[in-house]
This record gives C-alpha cells, sequence and structure tokens, in this order.
C-alpha cells in the first residue's frame, strides 16, 4: 500500500516536471530539423527497396532489343532447308547454319556471309555447278528465258549479258553488289551499280523484273 502511494506521489511529480519544461527557439528548431531529417532518410529508403525490385534488361539493351528476332528463309543447296528464326542482326553464315550448314560442293565464295539479314527474306543457296551465283534472294526461282523478263534478283552473271550493253564485266558487278546489299527492292535500283547510268539502264529496263 505504502509502495502504491509512493509510486503514485512519484508519477504527480514527474508529470508536474515535465509540463512546466519549456524549449528555447533554437531547441525547437533543432527538433524540428531532426524531424525533417528523420522523415527525409525514411522516405529515401522506402523508395530505394521500391526501385530495386524493378527487373531491368540486360546492361547495354534495350527491353525491345533483348526480344527482337527476324525470320527467314534458307532454301537451295543446304543440309536442312526451311524457316527459321535468328535474334536481330543476325548474318547471312548464321542462318545458313542454322540450316545444317551448305551441301558439298556448294560454293560461297561469291556470297556476303558477314551481311546482317532483313526479316522475311529468303536466303537460297544455289547447288553445286552454278558458280558465279551462288545466292540469289527472291520469292521464286526463275530462269533466264529471251521471250520474257529476266528476274534481276536470281539472274546469273551470264543471264545478265544477254541484256543490251551488259558485258561480262559489268554483269559480275551486278552479281557482287547484289550478294553484299541483298536484293533489288525494284528494277530502277539497278542504277546504283557503278557503270549503269540511266541511258544505259533504258536500252534494257523493260526486259527485267526483281
Amino acid at each position: 500500500m505504502a509502495d502504491d502511494l509512493a509510486m503514485q506521489i512519484s508519477t504527480e511529480k514527474m508529470r508536474d516536471w515535465w509540463s512546466n519544461i519549456s524549449f528555447s527557439i533554437s531547441q525547437k528548431r533543432s527538433l524540428l530539423s531532426i524531424s525533417a531529417l528523420v522523415i527525409a532518410l525514411s522516405f529515401f529508403l522506402v523508395m530505394r527497396g521500391a526501385t530495386e525490385e524493378i527487373p531491368l534488361a540486360p546492361e547495354g539493351l534495350s527491353v525491345t532489343e533483348a526480344i527482337a528476332e527476324v525470320t527467314v528463309d534458307v532454301a537451295g543447296a543446304v543440309k536442312n532447308p526451311g524457316v527459321y528464326t535468328l535474334p536481330a542482326n543476325s548474318r547471312v553464315m548464321d542462318a545458313i547454319k542454322m540450316a545444317g550448314d551448305k551441301l558439298k560442293g556448294a560454293d560461297l565464295s561469291d556470297v556476303n556471309l558477314a551481311r546482317i539479314i532483313k526479316d522475311g527474306e529468303q536466303i537460297y543457296i544455289y547447288p553445286p555447278g552454278k558458280a558465279g551465283s551462288a545466292m540469289r534472294i527472291s520469292p521464286q526461282r526463275a530462269k533466264a528465258k529471251s521471250s520474257g523478263p529476266i528476274a534481276l534478283n536470281r539472274a546469273s552473271a551470264k543471264d545478265l549479258e544477254s541484256l543490251d550493253g551488259i558485258g561480262p564485266v559489268l554483269a559480275a558487278r551486278i552479281v557482287a553488289y547484289r550478294n553484299q546489299n541483298g536484293p533489288f527492292l525494284n528494277v530502277d535500283d539497278l542504277m546504283k551499280v557503278s557503270g549503269i547510268g540511266s541511258i544505259k539502264f533504258a536500252q534494257f529496263k523493260e526486259k527485267l523484273r526483281v
């Protein structure tokens, strides 16, 4: 009983002492500064934890680049012709390897194996014996005929020589340009080849198709 009474008296004295405390202006400012610092630190820790939980793409790649793909048709003298999907920026040599590599005897010496492939294109490897025309890119295989237009993206150097004003040197230059830069999008692109101007092009324009 005596102990309870003593505790009550002590509590009342403590309450009276606390209520009589007064803070100076500088003390109030210090308390406000400490409170603001604690709040700012708490906010920083919360935001840092939320940021670390967000998944990121691999270093150096955007999300789009990390998932981009291209689909190509690999046909002709390869072990497993077919349609293949490869990562974006893959090269012709990657597509050929995906198709099981070339058949024995197929000559790839005039093929630009380092060219970056385009989505939706066809990579055609000519069988052995088609020297000078190892790769053609075209929806269909076409034979050069004097009675019909020549398929610009599939014609061999020999086929191109049948055109007026096109000799062996210029025909080889056209094939080399096509292998280095990919298929011609239209017949007018032929004028991008060195040695073919508008006057020469007009001589055989009507005999070509892509």
